[in-house]
């Protein structure tokens, strides 16, 4: 259903309009990255000592000279944004409703490095089917909120604003909206909001949709736990080939790529770097898992893989820096109590699609443990991480088909 309108509800949702960027900000940035002290070069011809000086050079010369400082700015102005107090903290979020009668509700969850700006090219697919090549009848009303820290919500000054506090949160706003039926869907962070939201269950909530599915099972997150701490020990027996390989996968990631993780979840105040220098904002959040930073890597040698082109990469980047948020945003990490790959109880139904290039690949084995109620599954040959930055139209398709059952 469509619902109340926004002014209608007893806690009122107000309009919120974008702030604009004074020229005295955007002077200050291009200024701090030109005077950037730089570090000695990478000793490998490879990332695995880091995002590499070449790429660097590349996106602070782009950002200070050649790059709209006012694009995100001027993206985000044209929708439609409130913001609305849950438990006393602003939450902002993006409400774009379909022309199209009986849309689904859906509320989209973003992640870290990300925020709304990775989801804006999802938007029209999913309202707008029609234009994209869909029917009318797969129409979605979206919601995209940001996480308290990120964007423009506030930055919580109590603990315990973690994901399972911002999934009860996102119940409340849609409820608020006036939906008593909708979806949820989210990766990265916004996965683990989205299962723990399937775990729990709200009434109202008709099922979720994933693209970083949560199906780890206890004995393979403990014996790679044990390689982490260098305990070692022999892999779960009876696994199969698919099952083997996603092991490793996982296995290199937690052993070589999860770095940054473990910093913001045990001293995100630390990096006060974040805050201080756009340089060490922009390489913080490029140094993600090897596949998405190979894919931004090339955005800035010219050759972008799919939509994630060098102008995105920097639409969230200085998102990030002007509202200042790269350590409060690195906090949610440190309010996190659940495994980021585990499996959360969902009991709703729910639809998984994994994308060639993410953190790991789900077996269809493991999400059928994970989701009792799998009411989809689907491998995708292209898109990492960051689907719905990336592959725009293919991610809309996988949420119409994903949530088809549940029209």
């Amino acid at each position: 259903m469509s619902g109340a309108t926004e002014t209608s509800m007893a806690t009122p949702i107000r309009p919120f309009t974008v702030p604009v960027v004074p020229d005295t900000d955007i002077e200050d940035l291009r200024g701090r990255i030109t005077a950037t002290r730089w570090p000695d070069a990478e000793l490998v011809g490879d990332f695995s000592q880091g995002v590499q000086e070449s790429v660097m050079q590349e996106l602070t010369r782009y950002w200070a000279s050649d790059y709209d400082m006012r694009r995100y700015e001027k993206r985000l102005s044209v929708l439609p944004n409130f913001m609305t107090e849950i438990d006393g903290l602003d939450i902002h979020f993006i409400h774009v409703r379909s022309p199209h009668e009986n849309a689904l509700p859906v509320i989209i969850t973003h992640g870290w490095p990300g925020s709304v700006i990775e989801l804006l090219n999802i938007i029209d697919p999913l309202t707008n089917p029609t234009a994209h090549g869909a029917s009318a009848a797969d129409a979605f009303d979206v919601v995209i909120p940001s996480i308290p820290g990120y964007g423009f919500s506030g930055k919580p000054r109590d603990l315990g604003w973690g994901p399972d506090h911002v999934a009860r949160a996102w119940d409340v706003l849609m409820k608020r909206l006036g939906y008593t039926r909708y979806v949820a869907q989210g990766g990265d962070w916004g996965a683990v909001i989205t299962d723990l939201m399937g775990a729990q269950a709200p009434p109202g909530l008709a099922g979720i949709h994933s693209n970083m599915a949560g199906v780890v099972p206890p004995d393979v997150f403990a014996a790679l736990a044990r390689n982490v701490f260098g305990a070692g020990g022999p892999r779960p027996s009876g696994l199969s080939d698919e099952e083997n390989s996603t092991y490793d996968q996982l296995n290199t990631f937690f052993l070589q790529g999860v770095g940054y993780g473990v910093q913001m979840g045990t001293r995100p105040q630390t990096m006060y770097g974040l805050a201080d220098s756009p340089v060490s904002l922009s390489a913080w959040m490029i140094n993600h898992d090897a596949d998405s930073y190979q894919d931004i890597a090339h955005a800035f040698a010219g050759h972008p893989v799919g939509d994630l082109t060098r102008d995105q990469v920097l639409d969230d980047v200085s998102f990030y820096w002007f509202t200042n948020t790269g350590v409060s945003s690195g906090r949610f990490y440190w309010e996190n109590k659940v495994g980021f790959f585990d499996v959360k109880n969902v009991s709703v139904p729910a639809a998984v699609s994994t994308f060639a290039h993410e953190i790991y690949k789900v077996p269809r084995s493991w999400a059928e443990q994970a989701y009792p109620n799998l009411i989809y599954f689907n491998k995708l040959d292209k898109g990492n991480h960051f689907a719905a930055w990336q592959e725009p139209e293919l991610f809309a398709a996988e949420l119409r088909a994903g949530f088809k059952s549940l029209r």
